[in-house]
């Protein structure tokens, strides 16, 4: 074996870490930052709107948090603050248990 590369007995190949697999070198666009434009800072809808109870039979309010597929919207998305998210988190699985809400739509 040469000493020209320290690497030529390794199997990993020429950079030394792991190469492909399902987070292999990646090709396009995707991650990243923000470009261009300005992305208002989101908040809580119930705080602003002073709304100190969550109502599970408010269908209306709650249907707003649950897009077409039924999912909960994340916080992240929605902007609603931790104590409120558990709240709506709660009333909406009340109101799907009651079926007021679907759980899912085809």
């Amino acid at each position: 074996m040469s000493t020209d590369n320290p690497m030529q007995g390794d199997d990993r190949g020429g950079r030394g870490g792991r190469s492909g697999g399902p987070r292999g070198e990646r090709s396009g666009g995707g991650g990243g930052g923000r470009r261009g434009g300005f992305r208002r800072k989101r908040v809580c809808k119930f705080r602003t709107e002073k709304i100190d109870y969550v109502d599970y039979k408010d269908v209306r309010l709650l249907s707003q948090f649950v897009p077409e597929r039924g999912k909960i919207q994340p916080r992240r998305l929605t902007g609603t603050s931790a104590k409120y998210q558990r709240k709506l988190q709660v009333a909406i699985k009340r109101a799907r248990f009651l079926a007021l809400l679907p759980y899912a739509t085809d």
